[in-house]
């Protein structure tokens, strides 16, 4: 797609499982190296430029362990090379605090990691240690996204970065949208609180959402000038409110509303500098 000068690229990008669906709950979810590696390969050829991983353990319990996330961004480097940015998770998932989910990250050194603000920085008492943590990733050249889920979460955020407990560099946030909504149904009204405290004061952020309007979501970030990640972590539902067929099939309907909107999809390259 040729892009305009004018309109960014969209950085479209899938998590394919997240903390605690199984295959249960949908046969296509992948779990296993091998499975979210074949992930990989479709959701690229989709239109996807991120992977956003999460691993098991053999139990298929929510995981954070630098040698299977190093296991498994091997297995997916295999399939696709650099042609998708590999996002590892820090998710607690009620398993893990903070100083876990720091030294995780430093034991992986992954090229991208997901942090959430109220995790990672839960109160004031934590600052001196995020800021620590946060200042070695940006030696370590680690890309940021820091994920809030709720707008006043946002203005927090916001005033962090101002006193640089985030350190010196961009960050990419995502906003979680209807996670606090009865069953977990998001709307693309949604986004509007965010979008309200956020001002022009955020260059770059994405959305993820829940249920069957994630791709109407995704279309209205998108057109708004924000990023997008879908995937089965978030929704196993089509627009039409039936199961998805796999990961690859909510990317391409996102990636086919972008071109709708006229707007061009980042590669992987692009992805990378624009989260730098």
């Amino acid at each position: 797609m040729t892009q305009d000068a004018g309109w960014p690229p969209l950085i479209l990008a899938n998590a394919p499982n997240g903390a605690t669906r199984t295959k249960a709950d949908h046969p296509a979810l992948p779990i296993t190296e091998s499975e979210i590696a074949r992930t990989a390969a479709e959701i690229a050829e989709a239109g996807a430029a991120l992977i956003h991983v999460h691993v098991r353990d053999v139990q298929g319990r929510h995981l954070l362990d630098a040698e299977a996330y190093r296991a498994v961004t091997a297995a997916i480097r295999a399939e696709v090379g650099e042609r998708l940015v590999v996002q590892i998770t820090s998710e607690a998932a009620g398993r893990y605090e903070a100083p876990e989910q720091m030294a995780v990250v430093r034991a992986t050194r992954p090229e991208a990691v997901s942090l959430a603000l109220r995790e990672i920085v839960p109160d004031a008492g934590a600052e001196p240690a995020a800021a620590e943590f946060f200042s070695w990733a940006r030696r370590e050249r680690v890309l940021l996204q820091i994920i809030l889920y709720e707008a006043p979460e946002v203005t927090r955020y916001a005033e962090l970065k101002r006193r640089g407990v985030f350190g010196e560099g961009g960050d990419f946030p995502l906003f979680v949208l209807g996670r606090y909504t009865p069953g977990q149904v998001s709307r693309p009204a949604d986004l509007l609180p965010f979008l309200a405290v956020a001002g022009e004061g955020l260059p770059l952020w994405a959305i993820c959402a829940f249920g069957p309007r994630e791709n109407a979501c995704a279309l209205v970030a998108a057109g708004l000038g924000g990023h997008v990640r879908v995937g089965f972590e978030n929704s196993l539902l089509a627009p039409d409110g039936r199961s998805a067929e796999n990961n690859a099939a909510q990317i391409r309907r996102a990636a086919e509303g972008a071109c709708l909107l006229g707007r061009p999809l980042a590669d992987a390259d692009t992805a990378r500098a624009m989260m730098a």
